[in-house]
């Protein structure tokens, strides 16, 4: 039985962006309740990133941790914690990443099944060279694919003190995406893409 809170069409992910070490992250639902929180270490050489239910972080329901150290083109295994059973894998696209976000969605089998977009090569351009600025006037936008199939969405918006990627998995009415996936790709862009700006 999969926890409820997994079960909301769209999801705020929030990170402070001057924190100096680590990170830390809330996930909203659509109240704007918190729902999941995660906290990374800093200067860790194989990233390790768990959600728990809240911010005393007693109930751990997800892990997203990558197989290799510094690796950047790295998978990053999502497990479910409560039942130890791997429910795919996001891999960012290496090179590829550097011009336009680019991640393939996996199942448990590492089987490519979908993958995960920054909108356009052009707008990704300009967000690179322009930084902070153009992320203001264009933020960056994710589409989520399984198969040919739309199955969600991304917007980041970005102020000076917060990086917010806000997911909208209403597209996937047949419920092909698992909700832990589509939130732990969410988690990855606040915490890997968000870097970038």
């Amino acid at each position: 039985m999969m926890d409820a809170r997994f079960g909301h069409q769209t999801y705020t992910v929030r990170r402070k962006v001057l924190k100096l070490v680590g990170g830390a992250f809330h996930v909203f639902d659509p109240a704007g309740n918190v729902v999941f929180y995660s906290r990374m270490k800093a200067f860790k050489l194989r990233e390790d990133i768990r959600l728990y239910t809240g911010e005393d972080m007693q109930t751990e329901v997800l892990r997203i941790g990558t197989r290799q150290i510094l690796d950047f083109a790295a998978a990053y295994d999502v497990i479910d914690s409560q039942t130890g059973e791997k429910v795919g894998a996001l891999k960012r696209k290496g090179l590829k990443s550097l011009v336009r976000d680019h991640w393939i969605v996996m199942d448990a089998a590492d089987r490519e099944v979908g993958a995960v977009l920054e909108d356009s090569v052009g707008l990704a351009v300009l967000r690179r060279l322009l930084g902070l600025w153009a992320s203001l006037v264009a933020p960056q936008r994710y589409h989520v694919e399984i198969g040919s199939r739309a199955v969600g969405t991304g917007v980041q918006n970005r102020n000076p003190f917060v990086y917010k990627v806000t997911l909208d998995f209403s597209p996937d009415t047949g419920g092909v995406l698992d909700r832990r996936l589509g939130l732990a790709a969410g988690i990855l862009l606040a915490a890997i893409e968000g870097k970038q700006g």
